[in-house]
């Protein structure tokens, strides 16, 4: 056995003799317990990053632990294929966006076989494929016939430049994130998916998931928003063209008495009509509508507000008039597109207050702050109703069922639930998604094509020379027949919300047949995912939408599974320093990748030419600041294996990772060190028994099981560690050589290769990926011995190790004649000695 480790030879070998047996194929009809892992599918944009790695390598140590612990284990691997990158790809380096995604595919998944994850391929797919998009054409047609899916108007964010709908979160200071131009509000008509009418199902479902991390269910929670209050009108003094009253909803009814102002959204329908005969009103309106409308940009927005000159009269008092705001802080499409404003209790109010010298009213206060004025911080917190008439002296939510029971019993109010959650619009107008099954015909309307005509595939001869959807202007592909009439129609030319493709890919994995989207049956047997892996920053939106397409799903009779994935876990980045240099007053900084810098202990220098560089803090990997390591590279120097073990082995999982030279350098001397260990494999010395190696070895393997079950990927390589000195240290005999062999399981789900490897030259048949588990014997696992803390007046004063079970006589004169207790007693007789069997004794003097 050649004392030196060889990855260069010893990975390429191994991964191919796993593709020859087909080792990690899922079988679905075996009578073995199934276990589905999953790792968030990645996007193709050309190179997996560590990131990647750290990813899959978590998720593949609990499909190859799951494995030798006997199940069927599906562990699938795709690609989110569709989507603006390509797009952009195309205009700025004039390739076809399919080629792009399909060339990035391929590299990709070379970088990812060379890792050696344990992927079933044989399930690969892209979302970017007829043979994936045309069946979800189908669901979306499914869920069309089954009332989940209708066309609408709706107000959006259009880029006049790119010619194309942003998200909220794409409009930056009110332009556009790729063109910089300024962005407009524009009406198209859009579809949508009914995730409304399963608002309070996901809100439910999610105390059904306690293996996810609290932070995602809470930030889930905070999205869907159920807010109960009370929604009641206001009566404006004078009409506006047939407009008496509007309606508004509130959270806080209770503070009803310090109300100030009425604000209402640049869109409201009183807004508009007020606009359309007030210039500066009209010009304020435009100026709201080309600021974000994210919630947190909202929230951080200068408050601005127009005074229509307009007022209303307050419910309880219809002498007490408040004016009428249009005001950049109110949305549309949240609620009633109007609030009652209450400054006193609430920090935006407050802000808007003050700036247009607006009234300030306290309404609640804890006892002796009843007059106690507000300054320039809202208050928020718990206290009784004050200078609010018949509500004083009752706490917040028995002053809410008191007003809302008044204005339900007068007729002006009611007590209702609102959602933060919108119906999800899935139109984008772009060429590189899901065409959407639909033809339009003058005569019939909107019109689902027949299912014998799907897929509906994206035509190849397309340009990106100008802005816009090229579906738009294509000279044929949009032009059909009706397939209701046989008139002259058109195809729908936006494509579906990206969103959709990875909404239903793992029920995909699940079950691949060519004549339908799955089969129940077949996916029932995998679903829920088990375990699901990947980034925090997918906490809302795709897991939600996720959620909501399984549910709809359900609902319509397709599958019999609520929730998608039992076990959620959100893994920490990889992070690393950056590197730059300052150019002078104006430039911006150059930044210089690891690969260009000789980083020592004190400084780091450009190897081109020898000069420092400035050393960043520790940032998540970016392609922008340079501080991206390629894994071919490493792979590379170090093999696999040490890439796989230091991404496991430094911090707990959940947690940032910092990528460092010593790191990865320290991961690869010790797959070295073990392998020189499993060199010795067969030494037995006279062939007795090490009872304390078997005691360490067997309680070693139930830890690592109960840690890799628990994803505490980092507590089972501690416990490598410490077993691999015990091992070293060991004389040799039957219970070490047992031990070598029992390590070489332990770490295959982590460095598998190695593991292989040595499994070989042990003279093992077979493959070790397809090897069982270590037994554990719980008899092993309980210590004979025990270490006996000894107390002298409560302050340990020395230790004793026994036999666990020793009587209590026997451990009070042990305890007694212990070195450092006779010193301290120096003759002096004990008044008491407490005993407490295996943990301690106490002598009280």
């Amino acid at each position: 056995m050649d004392r030196r480790f060889n990855p260069a030879a010893v990975d390429a070998r191994w991964q191919q003799r796993w593709d020859e047996a087909q080792s990690f194929r899922a079988d679905g009809n075996s009578a073995k317990p199934r276990a589905y892992v999953l790792e968030m599918f990645p996007y193709p944009s050309g190179r997996i990053h560590i990131g990647h790695v750290r990813n899959y390598s978590m998720g593949d140590v609990l499909a190859r632990y799951k494995r030798m612990t006997g199940h069927d284990v599906l562990h699938p691997m795709g690609w989110d294929a569709f989507g603006m990158p390509a797009e952009n790809a195309a205009m700025e380096k004039k390739v076809h966006p399919g080629s792009w995604t399909r060339e990035n595919i391929a590299s990709m998944r070379a970088q990812l076989k060379k890792l050696g994850f344990a992927l079933d391929w044989s399930r690969e797919l892209a979302t970017c494929e007829p043979e994936y998009y045309g069946h979800e054409q189908a669901l979306f047609l499914d869920l069309l016939a089954g009332g989940l899916v209708y066309r609408k108007e709706s107000a959006v964010n259009w880029d006049p430049v790119d010619m194309t709908v942003l998200a909220n979160e794409q409009v930056i200071d009110g332009k556009g994130w790729r063109s910089g131009a300024t962005v407009e509000k524009k009406k198209l008509s859009q579809w949508f998916l009914k995730i409304t009418d399963f608002a309070d199902e996901l809100l439910a479902g999610l105390g059904t998931l306690d293996q996810w991390p609290e932070k995602v269910r809470l930030m889930q929670e905070n999205w869907i928003g159920k807010s109960q209050g009370m929604q009641f009108r206001f009566t404006l003094d004078t009409a506006v063209d047939g407009i008496a009253d509007f309606e508004v909803f509130t959270t806080r009814p209770d503070t009803l008495f310090g109300a100030s102002f009425v604000g209402i959204a640049a869109d409201h329908p009183l807004a508009l009509e007020l606009a359309a005969r007030d210039p500066a009103l009209a010009a304020f309106a435009d100026e709201c509508r080309q600021t974000g409308t994210a919630a947190a940009e909202v929230e951080t927005q200068e408050k601005k507000g127009y005074d229509t000159g307009l007022t209303v009269a307050h419910p309880l008092d219809p002498s007490w008039k408040l004016p009428v705001f249009v005001a950049n802080f109110v949305l549309m499409d949240y609620g009633t597109g109007a609030v009652f404003a209450c400054p006193a209790h609430d920090q935006r109010d407050l802000d808007f207050a003050r700036k247009y010298m607006l009234p300030v009213t306290r309404v609640v206060a804890v006892e002796g702050d009843e007059d106690k004025p507000i300054h320039d911080e809202a208050y928020t917190g718990p206290g009784k109703l004050v200078h609010s008439q018949f509500l004083n002296g009752m706490e917040i939510e028995e002053a809410k069922g008191a007003i809302i029971a008044r204005a339900e019993s007068e007729g002006w109010g009611k007590g209702t639930t609102v959602w933060r959650l919108r119906d999800w619009g899935v139109s984008r107008q772009r060429y590189w998604g899901t065409p959407i099954p639909i033809i339009h015909c003058d005569a019939c309307g909107p019109v689902g094509v027949p299912r014998d005509q799907l897929p509906v595939v994206l035509p190849e001869d397309v340009s990106f020379d100008v802005p816009g959807n090229p579906l738009d202007r294509h000279p044929t592909w949009k032009h059909v027949d009706c397939p209701s009439c046989g008139a002259p129609a058109r195809r729908e030319t936006d494509t579906l919300d990206t969103f959709v493709d990875s909404s239903w890919y793992f029920i995909r994995f699940a079950s691949q047949p060519d004549d339908k989207p799955f089969d129940r049956a077949e996916v029932e047997k995998w679903l829920p995912v088990g375990q699901y892996i990947g980034g925090v920053e997918h906490a809302i939106l795709h897991l939600l939408y996720a959620r909501f397409w399984t549910r709809a799903l359900a609902h319509i009779g397709l599958i019999d599974v609520k929730e998608p994935f039992t076990g959620l876990f959100t893994q920490g980045m990889v992070t690393h320093e950056t590197y730059e240099r300052t150019q002078g007053e104006g430039l911006p900084s150059l930044f210089f990748s690891p690969s260009e810098i000789d980083r020592s202990a004190d400084g780091a220098t450009l190897v081109a030419d020898g000069r420092p560089v400035t050393v960043g803090r520790v940032i998540k990997m970016s392609k922008s600041k340079k501080n991206v390591v390629d894994p071919d590279e490493i792979i590379e120097r170090f093999g696999a294996d040490a890439v796989r073990w230091f991404m496991l082995s430094d911090s707990p999982p959940e947690r940032d990772l910092p990528w460092t030279e010593s790191g990865i350098e320290g991961s690869w001397r010790f797959v070295g060190r073990l392998w020189r260990l499993f060199g010795d494999a067969k030494e037995t010395g006279d062939g007795g028994e090490d009872k304390a190696l078997a005691r360490k070895l067997h309680q070693t393997v139930a830890g690592i099981a109960k840690d890799i079950e628990g994803l505490a990927f980092n507590k089972a390589v501690a416990k490598i560690y410490e077993l691999t000195n015990a091992v070293e240290k060991a004389k040799p005999s039957a219970t070490r050589a047992e031990a070598i062999r029992a390590l070489a399981l332990l770490v295959a789900p982590m460095t598998p290769h190695l593991a292989e490897e040595a499994w070989s030259e042990f003279g093992e048949t077979g493959l070790i990926a397809e090897a069982a588990w270590p037994d554990v014997d719980p008899a092993l696992l309980v210590d004979d011995e025990v270490t006996i803390a000894v107390q002298v007046q409560g302050k340990l004063r020395d230790t004793i190790i026994v036999a666990r079970g020793t009587d209590k006589a026997t451990l009070e004169a042990l305890a007694l004649a212990a070195p450092n207790v006779s010193r301290t007693l120096d003759g002096t007789a004990p008044k008491k000695v407490i005993v407490v069997p295996d943990r301690l004794v106490n002598v009280v003097v």
